[in-house]
Parts: structure tokens; C-alpha cells; sequence
């Protein structure tokens, strides 16, 4: 927080909180309209833990997951499922400017897990029953204790 990384925070909550925002936008009149849908966003472990260097990533991951309960109560005809991964593959590492906490996540990610696990628990949710909704899916690395 001290570095005081104001157009990061910035582009972090343009990014994270109102990417999904829009993207409820964008989907829930069509959805509402049919009469059901399938409303999936993406969170992290930092959604449910705050770690130093990161408080304001895990706040727009926290807001990421209040809003998308907010959605699963609002709308029963709409099922809403909240993907929070733990340490994934990507270039996010490269994007921070903060080179302590760059450093740390290069170390984190050692153990990484990828995309495609991901991306299969999205695909569990998804091929579920009509009438089961999953809330909310924690995918990390076995080795990890975050």
C-alpha cells in the first residue's frame, strides 16, 4: 500500500471489479429474457485471503465474490458460479511494477497450476443439471498452502 501504485489500483479495479460489472450487463437482460443462463466469474484464493503487496488485487477479488453472491440471490432463474484459483499460470507476474512483490510472485509461481485446470472446473460447473447450481469452486495447487 505505501508504494503508493495509484494507476495500478486503478487499471486492477477497472479490470476486476467492473470487467464483471459490465459483463453482468451485458449478459443478464439476454439471459432474463430466456428465462435461464449461466453467469461464471472469476475471483482468486486472494478473494479469501489478504497477502502483503497484494491488498488491493484480494479487495477487487473480495468484491468479485460479493457481487456475484449478490447475483446468485437476485436471480433464481440464472445460475452463478464463482472460479477461484490459487496460483495459475500467466503474465501477470511480468505486469507488476513493485519488484519486491514481483520477486515474490516469481517464487510463488513455481507451483503453478495451469490454465487448463481452470478451465476444467469452469467445465464442471457448467455440465451440472439445471437445477444445481455451484456457488463456488476453490481450485489450487496440491502443494500449496494458500
Amino acid at each position: 500500500m505505501a508504494a503508493l501504485k495509484v494507476d495500478e489500483w486503478d487499471r486492477m479495479v477497472d479490470v476486476n471489479i467492473k470487467g464483471v460489472l459490465y459483463g453482468i450487463a451485458a449478459a443478464l437482460p439476454i439471459m432474463k429474457k430466456q428465462g435461464f443462463g449461466h453467469i461464471i466469474n472469476v475471483a482468486s484464493t486472494g478473494g479469501h485471503r489478504v497477502s502483503p503487496t497484494a491488498a488491493v488485487y484480494c479487495a477487487t477479488k473480495f468484491a468479485v465474490r460479493a457481487i456475484s453472491e449478490g447475483l446468485r440471490q437476485e436471480e433464481d432463474s440464472i445460475r452463478v458460479t464463482i472460479i477461484s484459483p490459487g496460483v495459475t499460470t500467466s503474465e501477470l507476474a511480468e505486469t507488476i511494477s513493485d519488484e519486491t512483490a514481483r520477486e515474490a510472485m516469481r517464487i510463488w509461481r513455481a507451483i503453478a497450476i495451469s490454465a487448463d485446470a481452470v478451465a476444467k472446473s469452469i467445465l464442471y460447473a457448467l455440465s451440472q443439471p439445471t437445477d444445481v447450481d455451484v456457488s463456488e469452486i476453490i481450485i489450487r495447487p496440491t502443494s500449496s498452502a494458500n
